[in-house]
């Protein structure tokens, strides 16, 4: 299967919207408001500041999809890149599509002085993708999340 990755432009905000949606059905059962995502997407994509996204095309079609957030390290005294957003189309699984997305991101990654690695979380019980982000030389950390969430409520 043929692969181009390349960053998003502002036009792609419903597939992404789409795609965001669906992660949130199938890892949380949890369904979106579309104008609060669509304004996320459109925040993002209009402020580099926040993050980027990338997709990966096949034959001119969106097939999978990536966000890149920023977390300042001091004890670095670096950026993690954050991998988010992460979704591949169903008919598009297994073919190396999130590989090729987490290559170009790392390669990208460091090239730059200014990122000390990448980071991402996974849903506790999503043992398929933990083992792909394992296999891409990804390691757990030690830390467990905690959140304060004034939109979901959850």
């Amino acid at each position: 299967m043929n692969i181009t990755i390349r960053p998003a432009r502002l036009s792609d905000k419903d597939i992404i919207a789409d795609f965001n949606a669906a992660i949130a059905r199938e890892t949380e059962h949890v369904e979106l408001n579309r104008e609060r995502l669509i304004a996320g997407i459109e925040a993002l994509l209009s402020d580099h500041a926040k993050g980027f996204y990338l997709l990966a095309e096949s034959s001119g079609r969106v097939v999978g999809q990536t966000m890149i957030t920023y977390e300042w390290s001091d004890w670095r005294n670096g950026t993690f890149w954050w991998i988010q957003s992460v979704y591949v189309h169903p008919d598009f699984r297994k073919g190396g599509v999130f590989t090729q997305l987490f290559r170009r991101i790392e390669k990208e990654a460091k090239q730059r002085a200014d990122v000390c690695g990448l980071r991402l979380y996974v849903e506790r019980r999503n043992a398929r993708a933990q083992l792909t982000y394992e296999k891409l030389g990804m390691k757990k950390t030690i830390y467990d999340l905690y959140e304060s969430d004034f939109v979901l409520h959850r």
